[in-house]
């Protein structure tokens, strides 16, 4: 797990509890995924690791427990987590300057709940909060463009996007119906109907160069359907075209890292393993190949096989080298 997901992991397992324990009838689990932009899976497998949370001694009567009814959950005990906070005159301090820091972030859905959590620390630190000095804030790009597609999806309104296509190194304008936000390993992705590629897609917002909020409602049509991303974001259907390599031992990394299908142990690479690779970007694939250097060959289709190899051929010519018959 990423350091970025294990941070908002712990950031969702601390706001747990205090979101469930405001519920005493208990939340559904889509509702509870919803609130918190993951997915069922992801918030049962959190509460799991809250059954192993709790207070020193972690015995009977020490840890977080939570109730399972049908579909929905609740706590029933809540470990003290709930219990007044006892802060310094520094701890209070430097809790007014990150309430103050948030109340800056555009699109904050909370906004009332932190202005009134900001006055009371700032109560209770006296004198002390009055000397915090003005703090300027630089919000990152990613949370200005989180900030916009949420307001986008609360409103039901279309959006405008200005997209980076890092498979093709192109920047691309479009206009899309947006369907759901997703938070996977870490990244945030908008899932949205495309209008230029008639098609649904997942949209990074890292690579969101520009995003504006369009005066007109979002209109997914009938046949888009949201994806189930509990495996990862990379999918692809059945019809996407197959790629069959072979991997050497040092480029076996390839059959974890994607996904693949029909794996083979082969002896030609020794130690080596045969993988077919859907995807529906024929380039990518050759990229990919390409970066494996000697460590990857193209068994199928052929044209990726002879299309790696003049490339291949031309970098080599292009730096002097002597170019070999390529594979």
């Amino acid at each position: 797990m990423s350091a970025s997901a294990t941070t908002d992991r712990m950031t969702r397992l601390l706001a747990l509890v205090p979101y469930l324990t405001a519920r005493p009838d208990g939340v559904g689990l889509a509702e509870a995924a919803r609130d918190f932009g993951v997915t069922e899976r992801q918030v049962r497998s959190d509460l799991e690791l809250l059954w192993m949370c709790g207070l020193p001694g972690y015995g009977p009567g020490d840890l977080i427990d939570v109730s399972f009814e049908g579909d929905r959950v609740r706590v029933t005990f809540s470990a003290g987590m709930v219990r007044p906070l006892r802060l310094t005159t520094d701890e209070a301090v430097a809790l007014v300057v990150a309430l103050r820091t948030l109340l800056e972030l555009p699109g904050l859905a909370e906004r009332d709940a932190v202005s009134r959590a900001l006055a009371k620390v700032s109560a209770a630190a006296g004198d002390a909060a009055e000397r915090v000095t003005p703090v300027a804030v630089s919000v990152d790009a990613r949370e200005e463009t989180l900030a916009v597609v949420r307001n986008a999806l609360e409103k039901g309104r279309a959006l405008h996007l200005h997209y980076y296509v890092p498979t093709r190194d192109e920047r691309t304008e479009r206009t899309v119906d947006p369907m759901q936000l997703l938070l996977v390993e870490g990244r945030w992705y908008l899932e949205a109907w495309c209008r230029r590629a008639e098609g649904v897609r997942l949209f990074r917002l890292d690579r969101v160069d520009d995003v504006a909020v369009l005066d007109e409602p979002a209109a997914p049509p009938p046949q888009a359907e949201t994806r189930n991303v509990d495996d990862g974001v990379y999918r692809p259907g059945p019809e996407a075209p197959a790629v069959r390599l072979r991997l050497a031992r040092a480029a076996r990394w390839v059959a974890d890292y994607y996904p693949v299908e029909d794996i083979t142990p082969v002896e030609d690479p020794p130690g080596g393993l045969a993988v077919t690779v859907r995807t529906a970007d024929l380039a990518w694939a050759r990229r990919l190949v390409a970066s494996l250097g000697g460590d990857a060959v193209v068994d199928e289709p052929v044209e990726i096989a002879t299309q790696v190899a003049a490339e291949a051929r031309t970098a080599l010519a292009r730096y002097g080298g002597t170019p070999g018959a390529g594979r």
